[in-house]
């Protein structure tokens, strides 16, 4: 038995050290995630590729994203989306009331497009500008990989829902302004070398000028739910960081060079006033851009309704004027 014990060690000696001699070795080290990617059959002729990891904060988590795209082809537009949650929660694979977001995700790759839903930094991990940084750098990313994901670089549209539109829009509006720029390393010159402008954004009862929030304005310091979610992502309260909350609105960075925007909204929104994209949409347009603003009645933030068939009436309605829009500003159907 011990001459048996023996010779198995022996032999697995050997396999270990036959497998570490023929292991390959870089020149620098290796921070890519280099297990195989799994790709998951989603939807008819759409796989989706989940938990890409995009972006290593220095001691914090990977971010990741989860990719959707069709089975075959190339050359296919790019849609970014960005959940909700107030910075604070959320996750890649909800919004509002939809029961199956990856779904739907999937639904819109099918009419040919790669869809990515990100990841990024939350209020208790990191304040103001981190998430902004992040959604910059998934950008990138995707179209520093481009022909790995079938991706066409010329064509990208950004989405998000509360929070996330917030994001987007912010993405979408400033995406010449160095004071927003994440910066990279050396071993990241790809990112470096990419941009993150796009063509066109929407928005879902997005948040678009922070000064008007009832926990920044001095009218009125009562703390509503968004106000304080606002206060813990932005890190200051008050006439005291009045820089930072123009540098997080949207609205203070619209200009002519704005991508066209799709603006969706409540008129019983509690959370976010539908004022916010109201405001927004009029500055948009004083600017020249292209923008539509639709205002579904009688439902609440994320688009829910007083019963649940007008829950449903909404949620699809968005979607369907979501899908229209981002049809006509990038097309769908790659190669």
């Amino acid at each position: 038995m011990r001459r048996f014990v023996g010779l198995l060690v022996l032999t697995m000696c050997g396999v270990l050290n036959s497998n570490a001699q023929d292991a390959a070795v870089a020149s620098t080290p290796v921070l890519d995630d280099r297990y195989p990617r799994a790709e998951v059959p989603i939807a008819a002729g759409v796989v989706s590729f989940p938990d890409v990891i995009f972006s290593r904060p220095v001691g914090l988590r990977p971010l990741r994203l989860d990719l959707y795209k069709p089975k075959t082809g190339e050359g296919y537009p790019l849609v970014v989306y960005i959940h909700g949650g107030g910075w604070q929660s959320g996750h890649t694979r909800h919004s509002g009331a939809l029961a199956n977001w990856p779904a739907v995700l999937a639904s819109l790759a099918a009419r040919g497009y790669v869809v990515a839903s990100l990841e990024y930094r939350l209020s208790d991990e990191a304040a103001f500008p981190a998430a902004i940084h992040d959604v910059k750098t998934a950008i990138r990313f995707l179209r520093a990989n481009a022909n790995d994901f079938a991706i066409d670089r010329k064509r990208a549209v950004l989405w998000g829902g509360s929070a996330g539109g917030q994001l987007a829009a912010l993405a979408a509006t400033s995406c010449d302004d160095a004071r927003l720029q994440p910066s990279f390393t050396a071993n990241e010159a790809k990112l470096a070398q990419q941009s993150d402008c796009v063509h066109g954004f929407v928005t879902w009862y997005g948040i678009f000028d922070f000064a008007s929030l009832p926990e920044f304005s001095d009218t009125n310091r009562d703390a509503a739910t968004v106000g304080s979610a606002a206060v813990k992502y932005l890190k200051c309260s008050g006439a005291q960081c009045a820089d930072k909350l123009a540098l997080a609105s949207p609205l203070a960075h619209v200009s002519k060079k704005t991508p066209r925007a799709l603006l969706i909204h409540g008129d019983r929104d509690a959370v976010v006033d539908v004022a916010q994209s109201r405001k927004f949409h009029d500055a948009l347009r004083a600017q020249g851009v292209q923008s539509e603003l639709v205002v579904i009645e009688g439902v609440d933030h994320s688009f829910i309704g007083s019963t649940p068939d007008a829950t449903r009436k909404a949620s699809l309605h968005a979607l369907q004027q979501t899908f229209s829009f981002i049809d006509a500003t990038v097309g769908g159907k790659g190669s």
